[in-house]
């Protein structure tokens, strides 16, 4: 799900497009497959989805949007994102207290 890279780390997400509102709601897939499941309340329409996911993403790890940066799956539900200037041991740190409280 998260990997380091010499930039920050990437994230790799599974968007629900259509949500009641944004937020992460679990796990999705196992192991080195697993994508951080996010509902998105935005529709999958002229990317909006992909824009709210760069807002809560940016804000969720607080960074600036312009730090956030689909690299892959622009078009799908499963996308990678480059987080610039994250460190791995943080947004483990964030990603674990989010998702047990689930």
């Amino acid at each position: 799900m998260l990997r380091a890279t010499p930039a920050g780390v990437t994230l790799a997400v599974r968007a629900q497009p259509g949500a009641r509102k944004t937020a992460i709601v679990g796990v999705y897939g196992e192991s080195a497959d697993a994508q951080l499941k996010i509902a998105v309340h935005a529709p999958p329409i002229e990317g909006k989805a992909n824009s709210a996911l760069i807002s809560f993403l940016a804000s969720f790890f607080e960074v600036g949007k312009n730090e956030v940066e689909i690299i892959r799956g622009q078009s799908s539900r499963s996308k990678v994102f480059l987080l610039r200037g994250v460190n791995l041991e943080d947004a483990k740190f964030k990603l674990d207290s989010a998702t047990q409280r689930l």
